[in-house]
């Protein structure tokens, strides 16, 4: 939580006085930039440190509170939340836009930034009530010379009535694909009915996006992220186990959709220990192989764990850092997620920048579709094979020669086909 939307936070850098930290994050975002990296910056406009009515007054509440809050209709005393946080900025005032679009400005025009991730986005479109793609938010965005050109990520959902907006943020957006995570997630843990929804999110979610002529980098692919369950974790638990967070383990998501492959935690089995190394590369490698953009969190391409604490936000401690004495199993694995990356780089087949039409081209004079599903045995799936309850495997054929669209510079794109095998059977 912050007041201070101009500033970076003082406990991330080495030296966090007297403008240190600001030199620190340029220099910071530079040696970024020469090793190749684009800087993305998690923005939090939402909400405030404030709290709610009755929290501390730090900024806003005591300059104009009607101004910079939203405030329950007719009870003016009490704040109108859709952040869980206790309060949320009014996003209809000029004030608050423009503190805002300042904000972006100096983050990109200043500080280098090359994008932006924005946490609860939908309470930003909320004008009035109601979630609104032609929110004056979004408005400002189009039209901002300098905004409009940057990378905008959002988090397509906040905690009020309506608040889930996947799939219906404008075209200048990508957003974290929920539903992605939800489909995956179920798929590897053998949920019946899936496969359809698996096949759709593996090839970029076309029916989220593609009716307003939106491209596979409009759907950012993840499994897990800050919130939650780490990857290890999520092959590792049933059920959150967040005691140490002193909340009675009420706080953190209650329904994870993981699955912890015979035994809850840390296990000596050599069986169990061996599906859950497998559960970890089956989700790594769906998300590198699927369309549009990858999410990996920090720490997953090692296993890292947190014991189970699916809302570690408030354990600065061995909890949430990341042990860097790796075992042989988490070498492994992070050897396995560098050959994946490295796949996925070398083959536009598996980024392609617009979403798969039916479009054929010839090989050995045979036409071929540029996306073939087919069952294990070969066959090309019929309807009824994806209305199938125990479906829980299937082959994807990828034509690299029927890449339609150029290259960036124009030029035609032809690489090699590829034939993927997914089983979730274990």
């Amino acid at each position: 939580d912050t007041i201070g939307f101009f500033a970076p936070h003082n406990d991330y850098a080495a030296h966090g006085t007297r403008g240190g930290q600001v030199a620190e994050f340029k220099s910071m975002v530079k040696a970024l930039h020469e090793a190749g990296l684009e800087v993305i910056l998690d923005v939090v406009y939402n909400h405030t440190a404030e709290g709610n009515e009755n929290g501390p007054t730090l900024s806003f509440r005591g300059i104009d509170n009607a101004s910079y809050y939203r405030l329950v209709d007719g009870d003016f005393a009490h704040y109108y939340d859709t952040t869980g946080t206790g309060n949320s900025l009014l996003m209809r005032h000029p004030y608050v836009l423009q503190l805002i679009m300042d904000s972006l400005r100096y983050w990109v025009t200043e500080m280098h930034v090359d994008g932006f991730r924005f946490d609860l986005a939908a309470t930003l479109a909320r004008q009035f009530h109601e979630v609104d793609r032609l929110s004056a938010f979004f408005d400002l965005i189009q039209q901002d010379p300098v905004i409009s050109r940057v990378k905008l990520i959002a988090e397509p959902w906040d905690v009020g009535e309506g608040g889930y907006q996947v799939g219906n943020f404008p075209p200048l957006w990508s957003e974290w694909n929920g539903l992605y995570r939800d489909a995956v997630r179920d798929f590897w843990r053998g949920e019946e009915h899936t496969l359809g929804d698996f096949a759709s999110r593996l090839t970029g979610s076309s029916d989220l996006y593609a009716h307003n002529r939106r491209r596979p980098r409009a759907s950012v692919n993840f499994v897990t992220a800050h919130d939650g369950f780490t990857l290890r974790d999520l092959v590792s638990y049933n059920d959150k186990h967040n005691d140490a967070n002193g909340e009675d383990n009420r706080d953190g998501e209650n329904s994870n959709r993981s699955w912890n492959c015979g035994a809850e935690g840390d296990s000596r089995d050599p069986a169990v220990r061996e599906l859950r190394a497998r559960q970890q590369r089956n989700f790594i490698a769906t998300l590198l192989l699927s369309q549009g953009i990858p999410m990996l969190c920090h720490g997953d391409e090692l296993g890292r764990t947190q014991g189970g604490n699916n809302n570690a936000y408030c354990q600065d401690n061995e909890v949430s850092w990341i042990d860097w004495r790796l075992t042989r199993e988490q070498r492994d694995l992070a050897d396995f997620t560098r050959q994946v990356i490295g796949l996925r780089t070398a083959h536009p087949v598996l980024r392609r920048r617009r979403f798969f039409q039916g479009e054929t081209a010839t090989r050995d004079d045979q036409p071929l579709p540029d996306l073939v599903w087919m069952l294990p045995d070969g066959r090309e799936m019929a309807e009824e094979d994806w209305q199938r309850s125990d479906a829980h495997s299937v082959m994807v054929f990828l034509n690299g020669d029927a890449i339609a669209e150029p290259d960036p510079q124009g030029r035609p794109v032809v690489d090699d086909s590829f034939l993927l095998l997914l089983n979730g059977y274990w």
